[in-house]
C-alpha cells in the first residue's frame, strides 16, 4: 500500500489540470441550485429543509460521473502502462483503489461547494444540521457506488465515449429500477419485490436523504464500492499478465 498515496496524488493533479473536471462540477452546482430554486421551490415550501436539492442529486450524478470516470483509465491502456505494472512496485490494487478514492475525493470537494446553501438556510430557519450532515454523507456515499462502477466499465473498454456512454447507460438503467419494481409489483410474489427494493441504491439514498441514517444502508454502498472495486482489480490484474 505504499505507493496507494502517489496514485492519488498522480490521479487528483489530473483531474485538477482537466477543465472538463471544473465544466462538470459547474454544471452538477448550477443545475442543482437552479432545479432546487425554481423547480423545487425551496425558498417558497421550506428554506429549512434541503431535501429537494438531495434528491436531485441521483439525476445529476449521470452527468458527473461519467465526466469523471473518462479520465480513470482511457489514457492507460496502451502496452506500455502493464509493462510499468509489472516493473514497478504498484499492485492493481494499489492503481484501482488510487484513482478511485481520487475520484470520490473530488466528488466530495463538489458536494461542499453546496455548502453556501447550508449556510443560507441556517440563516433562514432553524435546519436539523444533523439531517443536512447525513444527507451529505448519503449524497457521497451514492457517489462512491456510481464512481465505483464507473472504474470497473474503465477497465473493460478504453475509448472514452463508449466509456461515457456505458457508464451512462448503467447509471440510468439503476436509476429506472424503482419504476420497474412498481410495474411489477402486483405480478411478483411481495418477498421478491421486497428483496428487490433491498438492492436498489436511489431507495436506500432516499431513506438517508430522509434523516434516517442506519448502518445497514450505510454498509449496503459500501459494499458495492468493495465489490466493483475487487471487480475492477480482478480485472486489471488479468489484462496485466
Amino acid at each position: 500500500m505504499k505507493q496507494l498515496p502517489v496514485i492519488f496524488m498522480h490521479q487528483l493533479t489530473r483531474y485538477g489540470c482537466s477543465p472538463s473536471t471544473y465544466l462538470s462540477a459547474a454544471v452538477f452546482l448550477v443545475l442543482c441550485a437552479t432545479l432546487g430554486l425554481h423547480v423545487g421551490q425551496w425558498l417558497e415550501r421550506d428554506s429549512s429543509d434541503l431535501q429537494v436539492f438531495f434528491q436531485l442529486h441521483p439525476w445529476l450524478y449521470l452527468i458527473l460521473t461519467p465526466a469523471l470516470s473518462i479520465q480513470l483509465w482511457s489514457d492507460e491502456h496502451d502496452a506500455g502502462f502493464h509493462m510499468l505494472l509489472k516493473t514497478l512496485p504498484i499492485t492493481p490494487f494499489e492503481c484501482v483503489f488510487g484513482k478511485f478514492l481520487a475520484a470520490w475525493f473530488v466528488c466530495g470537494i463538489v458536494l461542499m461547494l453546496m455548502f453556501p446553501i447550508v449556510l443560507i438556510a441556517n440563516h433562514l430557519g432553524a435546519p436539523d444540521n444533523s439531517v443536512i450532515r447525513s444527507q451529505f454523507l448519503s449524497s457521497w456515499l451514492l457517489a462512491g457506488s456510481y464512481l465505483s462502477a464507473a472504474c470497473f466499465i474503465c477497465t473493460l473498454v478504453r475509448q472514452q465515449v463508449v466509456i461515457f456512454l456505458l457508464t451512462l447507460g448503467l447509471l440510468l438503467s439503476v436509476s429506472c429500477i424503482y419504476s420497474a419494481i412498481e410495474a411489477l409489483e402486483h405480478q411478483m410474489p411481495t418477498w421478491v419485490i421486497d428483496s428487490l427494493i433491498s438492492l436498489d441504491p436511489l431507495s436506500r439514498f432516499d431513506t438517508i436523504d430522509n434523516g434516517k441514517l442506519t448502518l445497514s444502508d450505510s454498509l449496503f454502498f459500501i459494499s458495492m464500492i468493495l465489490a466493483f472495486v475487487s471487480a475492477s482489480t480482478v480485472t486489471l490484474t488479468y489484462k496485466s499478465r
